[in-house]
């Protein structure tokens, strides 16, 4: 499949979803690429604003397997991974798998967990495996974690560890829906009580063939001059205890591809970049509050030229 045709197909989804999750079209189309580019998503934003009903409408038309996980302060590890019990039976113990062994992995609110549950999604995001016990298991594929998480100024939350932001490919917010999609949401036309009417429009393995189809998209060395342009900004800015890491700049271009194949382009673009970095580059500039992370994301696209 080529990139136009992937793009045709992929713009169905999106919009589909755009029916259920009013409003928010620019959010869809990055959750989407995250999906797309083998990443995680992290949503940020108060309570009661589609978190949930997007991760919910996303697993519908991809048809992916989807388990949801409320994190609470007393979830432990062995909650979110399995464990094993013995079976008189057999005289044996038998493993039984956590949530985590699902394709969709829906983290809710996961900044109220402590920081040892938070911590056992760290294998799980970015090996694709979990090592219980000592013996390492396989994840599905494709597997894909979306976490919500409150403001972290609300009581009784645990802020996200720098590393564990990092396995996060994107960080994105919501918002308030604008007067006319809350209104329709007000009167049932659109939100959560329209999921039941989703169909899936794409198989696993039409999904991954997508994904396969990302690391193909052709990335020029004007557009890598822009990248680390980017990047050298970042850790010579006086105000950032640190920039983004090498890490952090591959994936900017994961995402950047990512957008690039829902254009339709067998190429990226230097405004595919720009489209993407600030739920790239946000949260991996301050682990504080979102706001100050996209400021500064916003600072830095502001003060980098493209490269000529």
């Amino acid at each position: 499949m080529n990139a136009l045709a992937a793009a045709q197909s992929l713009e169905a989804v999106a919009a589909t979803l755009d029916r259920v999750v009013l409003g928010k079209s620019r959010e869809v189309r990055l959750a989407l690429c995250c999906l797309l580019c083998r990443g995680h998503l992290l949503i940020e934003d108060l309570p009661g604003l589609g978190k949930t009903t997007l991760a919910q409408a996303l697993a519908r038309v991809t048809g992916l397997d989807m388990q949801r996980l409320q994190f609470t302060s007393d979830l432990l590890p062995a909650d979110v991974l399995g464990v094993s019990v013995f079976d008189p039976r057999e005289a044996s113990f038998r493993f039984h798998p956590g949530p985590i062994f699902h394709g969709l992995v829906l983290a809710d609110e996961i900044n109220r967990a402590t920081p040892k549950t938070q911590s056992a999604l760290l294998e799980a995001m970015e090996e694709g495996q979990v090592t219980v016990e000592g013996e390492t298991r396989a994840l599905p594929d494709p597997f894909f974690v979306i976490a919500t998480q409150n403001p972290q100024d609300q009581a009784g939350t645990f802020a996200l560890p720098e590393s564990q932001l990092d396995r996060f490919l994107m960080r994105l917010s919501l918002g308030y829906p604008d007067f006319r999609a809350e209104r329709d949401i007000l009167r049932g036309l659109a939100g959560r009580s329209r999921l039941d009417d989703l169909a899936v429009l794409l198989d696993g393995e039409r999904l991954r063939q997508w994904q396969a189809k990302v690391a193909t998209i052709h990335v020029s060395d004007r557009v890598l001059d822009y990248v680390q342009a980017l990047g050298r900004a970042s850790r010579e800015h006086p105000e950032l205890a640190w920039g983004l890491s090498t890490r952090g700049l591959l994936a900017l271009v994961q995402a950047a591809r990512g957008w690039a194949l829902l254009a339709g382009r067998d190429h990226v673009l230097p405004e595919d970049v720009q489209a993407v970095w600030g739920p790239v580059a946000g949260h991996r500039l301050s682990s504080g509050h979102r706001e100050e992370g996209e400021a500064l994301a916003a600072h830095l696209l502001g003060h980098v030229p493209v490269a000529a």
